[in-house]
């Protein structure tokens, strides 16, 4: 695999380049060109060796300007509801439509800001795709990606992609990317990786509220934060002074609202946080970040839903491991931007989970170390209380 680096590189210089997503998602690679680099020889290669469908990623204002409105969700049953729009063709300029040479007069039609709705007929033969805003932070997706790489590559925030088969029809995995991207000399990245690129690169939370917080654990300066990409507010609980020239004791904490307030012992969660603010204090410095992700997760129904087969003491399925670790790349981006605001550089992090040290790094700040949160004393409580009822039916809901 070729680094987030190497491919904006490569785009800059006006070379195809390969983005894939996960293997839980549609499990598949897309050649990506910026629009403006789209040549009739750009589209015959996608066209002769992608076998795909040729699609024009837009932003929503490229979109607007050009009147193309998505295909209205309830008749879009794509299973990624990729955002596709009626397909356009230039009236100037082309032939039929379907050419190599009339698909790039489509395109550099459709990206000039002098281009008016008028000036194309429908249907045609490209496919508008509207990215969301945002970008891969929001939709992890080949339209949302190809968009942000344009971007990132200086060029206007469109993308020229198409899906990659092989000779056989199939579609092309990871495995047959990789031996393509050899042969053709085609760097290749992940669409995880960009979203990390952006992470680490880019800012995008604000303070929006301060306070001096008792605590049953002490006092905590309280900072709200808000994150300006999808919307959604989270906390840090600060003790003592912070630099960046010292390691720091850092928590960070996916909330969950039924084991966290309600004391539910389906999960640790509650007493990770305890244990978590009990030792901040007692070192006399450190943050808690508190990241609110069930607003974004599903919420409450969807929580207690997964919890309906599980039993105390053990941790149900809340989510595929891919998907859980997509979205801990998230969280644990959003905790470190938050720590990066803060001041924080070097930490030790507080977790039992010392895999889970990798999911900060990357981000700017650096791991000295980790400390486990010892929780014995509520893994005796829940055995207790699990030996003493059946706790095994309590969420259960009905069918």
């Amino acid at each position: 695999m070729n680094s987030i680096e190497e491919i904006i590189e490569d785009v800059k210089q006006g070379k195809i380049v390969i983005l894939v997503d996960d293997e839980d998602r549609e499990n598949e690679g897309d050649f990506v060109i910026p629009a403006e680099n789209a040549t009739a020889e750009a589209i015959n290669f996608m066209a002769t060796h992608g076998r795909g469908l040729i699609c024009l990623s837009l932003t929503q204002e490229d979109a607007d300007r050009l009147a193309l409105q998505p295909i209205k969700p309830e008749y879009n049953e794509a299973p990624e509801h990729t955002a596709f729009t009626v397909p356009i063709d230039a009236k100037k300029g082309v032939t039929t439509g379907i050419s190599t040479h009339d698909r790039a007069s489509t395109i550099r039609q459709a990206i000039s800001e002098d281009s008016r709705p008028e000036d194309f007929v429908r249907p045609g033969h490209i496919f508008p795709l509207i990215a969301k805003k945002g970008g891969v932070l929001v939709r992890a997706g080949h339209t949302e990606a190809s968009v942000d790489i344009s971007r990132l590559a200086g060029f206007h925030p469109a993308s020229v992609i198409c899906e990659i088969m092989k000779e056989n029809g199939d579609m092309a995995r990871l495995e047959d990317l990789m031996t393509f991207s050899e042969k053709y000399g085609i760097k290749i990245a992940t669409i995880a990786d960009l979203i990390r690129y952006r992470i680490g690169k880019e800012s995008f939370v604000r303070r929006v509220a301060e306070a001096e917080v008792p605590t049953e654990y002490g006092v905590f300066r309280t900072i709200a934060f808000e994150n300006e990409i999808d919307g959604l507010q989270h906390m840090a609980f600060v003790k003592g002074e912070l630099s960046s020239e010292d390691d720091t004791l850092v928590r960070v904490h996916s909330d969950c609202a039924i084991s966290d307030i309600f004391g539910s012992l389906y999960c640790h969660s509650r007493a990770k946080l305890t244990e978590s603010l009990k030792m901040i204090e007692a070192n006399g410095s450190g943050v808690l970040v508190y990241i609110n992700q069930e607003s974004s997760n599903g919420g409450f129904a969807k929580k207690i839903t997964r919890y309906s087969d599980g039993k105390i003491g053990e941790a149900p399925a809340l989510v595929p491991e891919r998907q859980e670790l997509k979205a801990e790349l998230r969280h644990y981006g959003v905790g470190a931007q938050i720590l990066r605001d803060l001041g924080v550089r070097d930490i030790r992090l507080l977790t039992n989970n010392p895999v889970r040290v990798k999911g900060l790094e990357g981000f700017g700040l650096r791991i000295v170390g980790s400390v486990p949160v010892d929780i014995s004393d509520y893994r005796e409580k829940e055995a207790a209380i699990g030996k003493s009822s059946d706790y095994g039916n309590i969420l259960s809901i009905s069918k």
